[in-house]
């Protein structure tokens, strides 16, 4: 069953909710995970492919974004706004407002949950939708 781990970003931390996923995957990929970050939108995906190459100095995560990538050999992170190619199922990080259809097919989910009221708001949405169906759930403040 997929586990899920709200990642809260306190308020004295002063790291954006996507700041805080390039660390995530950082760490996920130097773990050996396959991650797929599912953002809200193209703009966003573009945001954190920068800041993948950008968010700390000397970081490498080998990533492409979904609709760019070679199925033939994709690299360990995937960044895309829509459904993730059909060999990802390890590790998903969700940047979306929404819980992704597909969210299931993953060993792990990662919710980022920023100290912003409509962000909070959301989160406490997809938090209900999770526990209601019997996910095992983690919460992690930042």
């Amino acid at each position: 069953m997929t586990r899920v781990d709200f990642y809260v970003i306190g308020e004295q931390q002063r790291s954006s909710r996507e700041t805080t996923a390039c660390r995530l995957v950082e760490k996920a990929y130097k773990l050996g995970h396959q991650i797929y970050i599912h953002t809200s939108s193209p703009e966003q995906s573009a945001q954190i492919d920068d800041l993948l190459w950008t968010f700390r100095a000397g970081s490498f995560v080998p990533h492409a974004r979904a609709v760019t990538a070679d199925n033939d050999h994709p690299p360990p992170v995937l960044v895309g706004h829509e459904a993730p190619p059909g060999h990802m199922d390890d590790v998903l990080i969700n940047l979306a407002a929404d819980v992704p259809v597909f969210f299931s097919r993953f060993t792990r989910v990662a919710e980022l949950v920023a100290d912003e009221h409509d962000d909070k708001h959301s989160a406490r949405g997809r938090f209900r939708f999770y526990r209601d169906r019997g996910y095992p759930l983690q919460t992690h403040k930042l």
